[in-house]
């Protein structure tokens, strides 16, 4: 059994899969691009499907002038802790290949299941480097597909993440701080079938 970060694994994992979690407290601080280069490089490097790496990223610091554009792309559930992250990144994938045999392009059925791979790619080398890396479902799709020039038919906006370094929970506002806190998983008995499954 492995236990840190108030969670504790059932079976002996390397302690980072429970000391990666997403956090929302960030200092307000700016981050090195180096840093946030080195999560893309570990998200370059996911398994993918036919090695299609439909995975597609754009970011911006906190010290750029489209700062307010990027963090307007996340919910209003959203805004008010990632708006003092480091980083935000938006998460897109690819829906169609690219043949290069000047045969038609086809769906690639993997796109959010890979790029997903490579999102949690990118978040296990932030714990790595002390780093939170939380990722958000809650992001206005249609206005990042109109801002940043995204073909609604050949890529999906799939989500966003804020990075930065870990605050303290008083510096959250009282609508988050009691939400701050290391969430737990469902037991191993509930997601898993050995030769069946149940619904």
């Amino acid at each position: 059994m492995t236990e840190t970060n108030n969670r504790s694994a059932d079976f002996p994992i390397d302690p980072i899969f429970l000391e990666r979690w997403s956090a929302r407290s960030f200092p307000g601080e700016p981050m090195p691009e180096d840093d946030l280069l080195t999560m893309f490089e570990a998200a370059r490097w996911s398994h993918s499907s036919g090695n299609g790496q439909p995975w597609r990223f754009s970011y911006t610091l906190r010290t750029e002038p489209n700062w307010q554009q990027y963090v307007d792309f996340l919910t209003e559930g959203n805004q008010p802790w990632a708006q003092h992250a480091g980083a935000l990144v938006i998460v897109i994938s690819k829906l169609r290949t690219s043949p290069t045999d000047g045969s038609e392009p086809k769906p690639i059925r993997t796109h959010s299941l890979d790029t997903g791979a490579a999102l949690q790619s990118f978040t296990l080398q932030a714990a790595l480097m002390g780093y939170v890396a939380h990722p958000m479902a809650g992001i206005h799709a249609d206005r990042i597909r109109a801002e940043l020039g995204i073909s609604e038919a050949d890529y999906m906006a799939e989500a966003a993440i804020a990075v930065g370094r870990l605050a303290p929970r008083e510096m959250l506002s009282e609508r988050f701080r009691g939400r701050e806190v290391q969430s737990q998983r469902k037991p191993l008995s509930e997601i898993l079938f050995k030769g069946s499954f149940k619904s």
